[in-house]
């Protein structure tokens, strides 16, 4: 049986620089009143916003430099990563593609996409989306049915994707597709593609979540051709650079951190003499999110290592979001105050309301827990 070591790397010496240099950004812009901090910052976009963050350089930090970026390490980014939710700095134009699909055309994309999309990436001015589920096919991602046909010059893309964030934002999608027809082993035959926006066959239709708010879409593709120099890596590797990506999107402090402005008001909330239990629960989260911490910066080490860690990054994951879900049930049993969006001055009440209403998608997104469970008992042999 194989057994999950959580070894936190020390972080650089420079990353308290980078740590200062980024609260004073984020404090003048909001002082400026260019944002405010909001409830689930990462998937809040502000366009504006990612090209000033882009333009003082906290996009594409590890990327080499004739690309935008700026040759530091993950655990730079991670310090990076970690500020930005804890102020609820709206990242969401830039998330996905500084996140993983910026990583990935580094590794694995043509020349001519590289030079392409990468510095506008780093620039917070290109935005990407991921098309990985599909309609009917809950999370079994093995399952894909979209498929690409080889043409002249390139391939036509026919199928569809669910659930994609801000793909009515998003200047390109990462897709995949099936360019091979699946035998026993459903992993063979899938490639991944970039996919511009803007070419013809494409439809993109909204889905609004419990909030109201419009961020998942359906993303339809009618022979929609993307150029041969598209494709990510060969034909065929499609499922080992899926599994390599989801480590990026898995492991991250937005998989704990998403509702920290609710601790944080859960904590202000109860005040410098909490009661008995709300010492003991507060605790607990408290202790839970340090735990994750430490857990998820030894993933960012593992990374910058050139690890794959897609199994530890499934446990931080699954541990992460349930936290999440967990956050706005405790706050409800230790402060007795209706969630509202309607009571002006009270950031507990709103931020409550607005995790309630959100914190359902938390353990969806990314994998679902019974996806995750599965990995995480084949990664310890007991399956």
């Amino acid at each position: 049986m194989r057994a999950f070591r959580f070894d936190a790397p020390e972080l650089p010496a420079d990353t308290t620089a980078l740590r200062q240099r980024l609260r004073a950004f984020l404090a003048e812009q909001r002082d400026a009143g260019l944002y405010k901090p909001n409830r689930n910052s990462w998937i809040s976009f502000n366009a504006e916003f990612s090209r000033r963050a882009g333009k003082a350089g906290f996009i594409g930090i590890t990327w080499p430099k004739e690309f935008g970026g700026h040759a530091l390490s993950n655990l730079h980014r991670y310090v990076v990563t970690e500020e930005m939710l804890a102020h609820g700095a709206p990242c969401g134009a830039h998330w996905i593609a500084d996140r993983q699909s910026g990583p990935q055309i580094l590794r694995h994309g043509s020349d001519r996409m590289k030079r392409l999309l990468l510095p506008g990436i780093a620039a917070g001015e290109c935005y990407f989306g991921i098309g990985m589920s599909e309609p009917d096919t809950g999370s079994d991602l093995a399952s894909v049915r979209s498929r690409a046909a080889k043409t002249e010059g390139g391939w036509l893309i026919n199928g569809a994707k669910i659930w994609t964030s801000n793909a009515h934002h998003a200047h390109y999608l990462i897709v995949l597709v099936r360019t091979a027809q699946a035998g026993e082993n459903r992993h063979i035959g899938l490639t991944q593609f970039i996919v511009d926006m803007q070419s013809p066959g494409i439809t993109v239709r909204p889905i609004r979540n419990l909030a109201g708010v419009h961020e998942f879409n359906e993303v339809v593709f009618r022979d929609c051709f993307v150029p041969d120099d598209a494709m990510l890596g060969a034909e065929g590797m499609g499922w080992s650079m899926v599994t390599a990506e989801l480590a990026f999107e898995r492991s991250g402090p937005d998989r704990f951190l998403s509702d920290y402005r609710l601790l944080a008001e859960l904590i202000h909330k109860v005040g410098a003499r909490p009661d008995a239990r709300q010492s003991v629960e507060v605790g607990r989260l408290i202790a839970h999110a340090a735990a994750l911490r430490r857990m998820s910066v030894s993933i960012a080490g593992l990374l910058e290592k050139g690890h794959n860690p897609a199994t530890e990054a499934a446990l931080v994951k699954e541990v992460g979001t349930s936290f999440e879900r967990e956050i706005p049930e405790v706050a409800r049993k230790l402060v007795p105050v209706e969630p509202s969006f309607d009571e002006p001055g009270d950031d507990f009440s709103e931020a409550l309301a607005y995790v309630l209403l959100n914190a359902p998608s938390f353990t969806l997104r990314g994998g679902t827990r019974e996806i995750l469970r599965g990995m995480i008992a084949r990664g310890l042999g007991l399956r």
